[in-house]
């Protein structure tokens, strides 16, 4: 059930019976026609602009559409008033039974209230994480992993099929460089003194890894030149890392559908089918791209390259593919791996990149529009960085990583709930500072409490009634009489369980999961809220052992709200509270 779609669907039968009549001209677009809550709740309960998006196409006054199309609201045994503001805005009062019947829907859907099928099935790739095999996760990684599951979640929620893809960046540099790591750890395993070197990953984590390398091959690579060694320690350390990646995303409660190696691409084809499929669209050319900005004449070395004309779909600048040496550049491989996924069949593509990938955004969504033709959109998500504080001063270091903190540097602090939940309560693409402190803080500051707490005050609530005798099993509450609740207070947590439906819609569609939290934080305003007005309201106590019928009522409201709030935080990756401790 969603309340707000109904409402909506009324107001489009009201306009097309408006232009039936002749009051509207045909012809009208209603695809703009919404139903919202009002900006202020003193206004209403709903508001349409529909007077004021059809206006200009009607050659119409909106007041004066907005008039005509509230008579005919008004006539709905649903709608109470409908008032018409302003220039021509329109606000809806509806009865109390229809708040009633979104908890009787609540209760009978369960967590599935909410869940639409605004995917239709639709495959979407989301890739996340991503991070590069030679370390454990650090605290920027970890963002990026809490807000690509939940949004992997979001969207399955509403009916996509969604797969969840770690990119394996294994084909650069840098692996080599850890290879290098890996042995001078293998060497000390091995009782010698070693000096890690600028470019080089001094921290202890690689000291097992070179403890078990020296397990499986002894004192074969002692003393022996890089050409012998460098290719299998390359293999066993990005294994290693890759285990303790999995490890460390375990410990969030994260897990991947795929694992995409990126040295697949190479002497594979993969990287040459992708730009023959751009060549044969006219795509591929040799040229000399222009000085970039800020390049004196004198310090630009022309250079003949293998270029994209990415600018046909979108970008700044056409990107080189290939060097003037013939080597691949790093945007080749990219351009072959969102080409697998699109020969995968996916409809949709979604990349979480960090905050210093947002050069990459324009070049990389026009690729994939032109090796699909413009058919699969590509939404790219940056993460902004994180800074963590504790005891009132910035926390910068990890004894473990060496020069960072790691996933699970913040796990160990606050557990894995708090964690995702904290990180979800700013939009992605704004900074984060993470206070340790404050997240374990037990108050209405910390919005993880705070909804936590209004879970466990539910579930306390549910067996204090049980305690009195009172029954809360789910075919007794689904059976309560629901007209009972009469209170503005409680038609207020009704109405904004009503919204759920609307809001996750609205999160998927802008694959925003951050409002989620929002949302469940709200609600939980909403039930701490009532449920102090039952301390000195009779008539607003959850339990009263004298009146079972009004008690099955407001049981039944609570479960309501511990529904939808179980729901909401299922999407972000974080188990309901059953009591607080």
């Amino acid at each position: 059930m969603n309340l707000f779609t109904d409402i909506r669907s009324l107001v489009l039968d009201c306009l097309t019976a408006m232009v039936a009549e002749g009051t509207l001209p045909e012809g009208l677009d209603f695809a703009n026609v919404a139903v919202e809550p009002p900006r202020d709740a003193a206004h209403g309960d709903m508001a349409t602009n529909a007077a004021m998006v059809l206006a200009k196409p009607a050659k119409m006054k909106p007041r004066d559409i907005a008039d005509a199309l509230a008579g005919k609201l008004a006539a709905d045994a649903r709608v109470t008033s409908a008032e018409v503001a302003g220039p021509g805005f329109l606000n809806l009062r509806l009865d109390r039974s229809s708040w009633q019947s979104v908890l009787g829907a609540v209760l009978a859907e369960d967590i599935n209230f909410g869940r639409s099928d605004l995917g239709a099935g639709k495959r979407v790739n989301v890739e996340y994480v991503s991070a590069n095999p030679t370390g454990p996760l650090h605290v920027g990684h970890t963002r990026g992993a809490v807000f690509g599951d939940a949004l992997a979640s979001l969207l399955d929620f509403v009916g996509y099929d969604v797969t969840r893809e770690y990119y394996i960046n294994d084909g650069g540099g840098q692996v080599d460089v850890l290879a290098r790591s890996v042995y001078l750890r293998y060497l000390e395993a091995h009782g010698q003194e070693v000096a890690f070197v600028d470019g080089t990953y001094p921290g202890d984590y690689l000291v097992p890894v070179g403890q078990a390398l020296k397990d499986k091959v002894g004192d074969a690579y002692v003393n022996q030149s890089e050409d012998v060694w460098l290719e299998e320690i390359r293999n066993f350390a990005t294994d290693a890392m890759m285990d303790l990646i999995r490890a460390d995303l375990a410990s969030l409660g994260i897990q991947m559908d795929k694992f995409f190696s990126e040295k697949s691409l190479y002497g594979t084809g993969l990287i040459e089918s992708a730009l023959k499929s751009l060549d044969d669209k006219g795509l591929i050319y040799e040229g000399v791209l222009e000085p970039p900005k800020g390049k004196k004449p004198d310090d630009w070395e022309p250079r003949e390259q293998t270029l994209f004309k990415s600018t046909e779909h979108g970008d700044d600048v056409d990107r080189p593919v290939k060097k003037s040496d013939g080597a691949w550049t790093y945007f080749a491989p990219d351009i072959a791996y969102h080409y697998d996924k699109v020969e995968r069949g996916f409809d949709m593509l979604i990349d979480i990149f960090g905050a210093d990938h947002g050069g990459y955004v324009k070049r990389m969504k026009a690729a994939v529009s032109a090796l699909s033709d413009g058919r699969v959109p590509l939404d790219i998500k940056l993460c902004q960085l994180v800074k963590l504080f504790k005891d009132g001063q910035e926390f910068k270091m990890s004894k473990r990583a060496g020069t960072f903190v790691t996933l699970r540097d913040v796990v160990d602090a606050v557990g894995p709930d708090v964690t995702r939940f904290m990180l979800l309560t700013r939009k992605n693409d704004q900074g984060f500072d993470f206070d340790l402190d404050k997240a374990l803080e037990q108050s209405k500051d910390n919005p993880v409490f705070y909804v936590q707490y209004a879970n466990a005050r539910i579930c306390s609530t549910l067996r204090k009634a049980a305690e009195a005798g009172i029954a809360t099993d789910d075919a007794t509450l689904a059976a309560a009489d629901l007209t009972l609740l009469q209170d503005d207070a409680q038609l207020t947590v009704a109405k904004k369980l009503a919204e759920w439906p609307r809001l996750v819609e609205i999160a998927a569609r802008t694959n925003e999961p951050h409002r989620v939290a929002f949302y469940l934080y709200d609600l939980a305003s909403e039930l701490h809220g009532l449920y102090h007005l039952g301390k000195t309201n009779e008539g607003l106590r959850f339990v009263n052992e004298s009146n079972p019928s009004a008690t099955h009522a407001k049981m039944a409201l609570a479960k309501a709200v511990s529904i939808v709030i179980s729901a909401g935080l299922g999407i972000l990756g974080v188990t309901p509270a059953q009591e607080m401790r």
